[in-house]
């Protein structure tokens, strides 16, 4: 971690911003007419839920985004309001993604709409943001918008040649399979941390262990941290023993953007030059919070 001290505490996030309907049911829903229901609207995206998580724990947060043009300010005062530096671009024709989640305990149901989060490129992280930074974190869905994935890969060099490390958190494993496996992870080659959960790195080694998947996937990251919800975490670092964090007994209200804020308070407490253990359990008393209220970004 000496080389990582030396540089810069900054997390560089690149990734979807949409606008959630958080849906939960009280009780069945009915075909063909009225079942009572909590309906909240709340800011969201995978990747700035986690920037915004990790801007509510302290760390120092550049995020890059692409919403619908009306929506600029909007979004770009809400994640200052956690506490991260946005760069936000506008989409002239392409309205802000948005999401209905329909939410059942601890299950979801999604109804997704990418809008102008398609049209986001990795070419628009520019160098000056990436220089001096610890970390570029993104997701998934930054793979899986890409029609062609030089753009992507180019952002993973222009990280790597500047020094920044590279976090992704694979967050869909029914996108991965859709997309296609050896392809994402040909894809994502080079990164250094990796934030799965269990679904997540069935799908990607085929094992059903979670020891064995970390232990699999520890053979392509430096850091593997496979959360396993209220079973904890299988921390897999190159060079040390796989070892288990426990999750943290919570009630769970809504289970949206509990990976978004793991992988925050790992990346905001290794950053500060936690290890890979100190950072897990961090990053599980922020999931613990994330899924006990109502969606996935931290309450002001």
């Amino acid at each position: 971690m000496s080389d990582l001290l030396a540089n810069s505490r900054r997390i560089v996030v690149f990734g979807d911003v949409v606008d959630d309907v958080v849906v939960v049911p009280d009780g069945a829903i009915r075909d063909d007419t009225d079942t009572p229901a909590s309906i909240r609207n709340r800011a969201g995206g995978s990747a700035a839920n986690a920037a915004a998580w990790m801007g509510s724990l302290g760390a120092s947060v550049d995020f890059i985004g692409l919403v619908g043009a009306d929506d600029v300010a909007r979004h770009s005062a809400l994640l200052a309001d956690s506490g991260v530096t946005p760069h936000l671009s506008g989409h002239d024709e392409l309205p802000t993604g948005a999401i209905i989640v329909i939410v059942a305990g601890e299950r979801r149901t999604m109804l997704t709409e990418k809008g102008a989060n398609a049209e986001l490129s990795p070419d628009s992280v520019p160098n000056r943001l990436l220089a001096g930074a610890a970390v570029l974190h993104f997701t998934g869905y930054s793979v899986f918008s890409q029609s062609d994935q030089a753009a992507l890969r180019g952002l993973l060099q222009r990280a790597s040649a500047l020094g920044v490390r590279v976090s992704v958190d694979p967050a869909s494993a029914g996108f991965i399979t859709d997309f296609g496996v050896e392809r994402f992870l040909d894809t994502i080659d080079g990164a250094h941390l990796f934030f799965p959960n269990l679904e997540e790195g069935r799908v990607l080694t085929g094992l059903d262990d979670p020891i064995e998947i970390a232990e699999r996937l520890g053979e392509r990251f430096e850091i593997v941290a496979l959360t396993l919800d209220t079973a904890g975490v299988v921390v897999a670092e190159r060079g040390m023993p796989t070892t288990m964090v426990a999750a943290i007994p919570v009630t769970v209200v809504d289970p949206i953007g509990a990976g978004d804020a793991f992988a925050a308070g790992f990346l905001a407490a290794w950053v500060s030059g936690a290890g890979a253990m100190a950072a897990a359990a961090a990053g599980a008393r922020a999931g613990a919070i994330a899924v006990a209220t109502i969606g996935g970004r931290p309450r002001s």
